[in-house]
């Protein structure tokens, strides 16, 4: 036990930061102003990390969670923090990782863009179902007919065990009914829910897209069910909800979850639904990649824009395209957008997106970045003026940050959910770039996750 400590800052994990005399202890849900007794749960030579065992004095900064499975659940873990300093200490994390890793003068650093809806603001979750409910404490007093069988998120470090949801605050109804529907009928009607350790049950994971049209896209994924088990459950769905736009199903029999292998089968309606933004249609399936705060994105993406700074004849490279959402947006702001992206069913989205909107000036290539990024394909494309460029967590290959140096665009736009990443690429291209915007936005509300837009111009 360490007595008293105070709060001084956040990691950029999200955990509260204190110092016990040369000891850095990370406390979860621990807030800065905050003065704590602690227990350690690991140590290592240089940092602990610690929970919380009693709370002398409250930090101003903090707020009374508003879910009653915040502490448990994975997500949201900034409930117990006031926005404003939400906002404060992401910007603070960006500051941080730029300065640190990538000596980056953050002194012009624009001010972050909060998100104007900070509850209901995803369009897309994915819950899991499975035979090993999570038991609190209440349950573990009570074991006699527990209900094990849960649909709902993972447990942090613990991937055989689900919390089983209630209400989640992510995503706006129909979203929460859905889910208690699909949970109640499958109780109902003997469903098996997954066993995630040996690999058998009927009902294995439920996915739920909404958009700002209204409609509403219901995957379930089945691995060991019959026929007869998948139309009782997809017929239910179709009659007690019709407003669901798009009805699917997948058999999943794999060991892992992802969809990107399987076949969609649909049930009932489209295969898609429609998104829209500043005017623009997209069409999002199953496995379509988009950015889960719609009306967020729509404000990341005026960003990029305005600092790209387009005058009318640019040709412009938009790397790590996914469905062209950023291509076909800028598209009427330029001469030609070249998309490129490693996911094949992305880049048919994106063209199929730019036949839908009448956009006749982007161009799609699906592929590993290294490997279509070539100087033979600069050659047959030419130079771009501006280069758009926004990459998964893990940041950009070497090889892609060594084509970008060749290619010598006057702009590139880096858009990065990952400021550690991004600022290990920024080192790079400062060989011949210098950094002259720089913004955050927040995309993830009561998460520590930011997105950050940085603008670079090639040295003369």
């Amino acid at each position: 036990m360490l007595p008293e400590l105070s709060i001084i800052d956040i990691a950029e994990e999200g955990k509260g930061v204190a110092k016990a005399d040369e000891l850095v202890v990370f406390v979860d849900k621990a807030v800065p102003g905050d003065i704590v007794d602690v227990r350690i749960v690991k140590k290592k030579k240089n940092f602990a990390e610690a929970v919380i065992e009693k709370l002398h004095t409250a930090s101003d900064l903090r707020t009374d969670p508003f879910c009653e499975h915040f502490g448990t659940c994975g997500g949201c873990k900034w409930q117990h923090m006031q926005y404003d300093a939400q906002l404060h200490f992401k910007q603070k994390n960006v500051e941080a990782a730029l300065q640190r890793l990538a000596k980056v003068d953050t002194s012009s650093m624009e001010p972050i863009l909060g998100s104007a809806e900070n509850k209901y603001y995803r369009n897309k979750l994915e819950y899991t179902f499975s035979n090993k409910r999570w038991l609190n404490s209440t349950d573990m007093t009570d074991r006699e007919d527990l209900e094990m069988n849960a649909l709902g998120f993972h447990v942090p470090l613990r991937f055989d065990k689900i919390l089983d949801i209630q209400h989640c605050y992510l995503q706006a109804e129909p979203s929460n009914t859905l889910r208690n529907e699909v949970r109640a009928y499958a109780l109902q009607n003997g469903l098996s829910f997954y066993d995630l350790r040996n690999h058998e049950g009927s009902l294995r994971n439920l996915i739920i897209r909404t958009s700002s049209t209204g409609e509403v896209m219901v995957v379930v994924v089945f691995a060991y069910a019959d026929q007869d088990q998948v139309d009782g459950l997809m017929e239910h769905l179709k009659n007690n909800f019709p407003e669901i736009t798009s009805l699917l199903y997948i058999l999943n029999q794999k060991k892992n979850d992802t969809i990107f292998d399987q076949d969609v089968i649909t049930y009932a309606g489209r295969d898609y639904i429609f998104e829209e933004m500043n005017g623009l249609k997209f069409k999002i399936g199953a496995k379509s990649f988009y950015q889960t705060n719609s009306l967020q994105a729509h404000e990341l993406y005026k960003i990029t824009k305005e600092f790209a700074g387009f005058k009318g004849d640019e040709l412009v490279y938009d790397l790590y395209t996914g469905a062209g959402t950023i291509a076909n947006f800028v598209a009427g702001s330029v001469k030609q957008v070249i998309g490129v992206e490693y996911v094949p069913t992305a880049i048919e989205d994106a063209k199929f997106n730019s036949q839908l909107n009448g956009i006749e000036n982007t161009v799609f290539y699906a592929g590993d970045m290294k490997d279509i990024l070539t100087t033979d394909f600069i050659t047959a494309h030419g130079k771009p003026d501006v280069v758009i460029t926004d990459p998964p967590r893990a940041g950009m290959h070497t090889d892609v940050v060594e084509r970008l140096l060749e290619m010598e665009a006057e702009k590139i736009v880096y858009v990065s959910c990952n400021a550690a990443t991004q600022a290990r690429d920024l080192a790079l291209l400062k060989e011949k770039y210098e950094i002259s915007r720089i913004r955050p936005v927040d995309m993830f509300p009561h998460t520590q996750h930011v997105e950050n837009v940085v603008l670079l111009n090639l040295i003369k």
